[in-house]
């Protein structure tokens, strides 16, 4: 399990890493055709909202997955120990069904419901924009059974 942790960390710290790079050349690119040549250019001021949705998605994907998502601990403290793993448990089984049922259903259904549509610039399916969607989805629920494993293992762990 711990492989696989690795592979999908390593992964999403790559993937984001190139997409923010090529977010950040697009924007260039816009700043340079609009105030420097007067022309400003559409196609990249388009492909760099939807590049920055999908850097967006990916990157709270991976810090889901490391567990650095923003909490607020004051309830967790109050709880027991054993109680807290059952909280964690809950949280992540919660997580994993929001994931199933709106990233993943749901992303996949407006993905292929905007594939007839074409973006206005760029020509493309809309549907490739919104993929990211159930993309993520599939991660978090990865993150979230390997976190609910981590979880009951932990729980097992500390009834012995």
């Amino acid at each position: 399990m711990i492989k696989v942790r690795e592979y999908l960390d390593s992964f999403l710290k790559l993937a984001n890493a190139i997409m923010l790079a090529f977010l950040t050349s697009l924007t260039v690119w816009q700043v340079v055709t609009r105030y420097l040549l007067n022309n400003p250019s559409t196609w990249s001021e388009e492909l760099a909202s939807y590049m920055f949705t999908w850097v967006t998605m990916l990157g709270a994907t991976y810090i889901f997955g490391k567990r650095g998502h923003m909490n607020i601990p004051i309830v967790m403290e109050k709880l027991s120990p054993r109680n807290q793993k059952y909280a964690v448990i809950f949280n992540d089984l919660l997580v994993l069904i929001f994931a199933i049922t709106v990233l993943i259903m749901g992303g996949f259904s407006i993905t292929k419901l905007t594939m007839g549509q074409m973006s206005s610039s760029l020509s493309v399916p809309m549907g490739y924009f919104y993929a990211i969607l159930p993309v993520t989805g599939v991660l978090t629920a990865l993150y979230s059974l390997l976190n609910l494993y981590d979880a009951f293992q932990d729980l097992k762990k500390s009834e012995l």
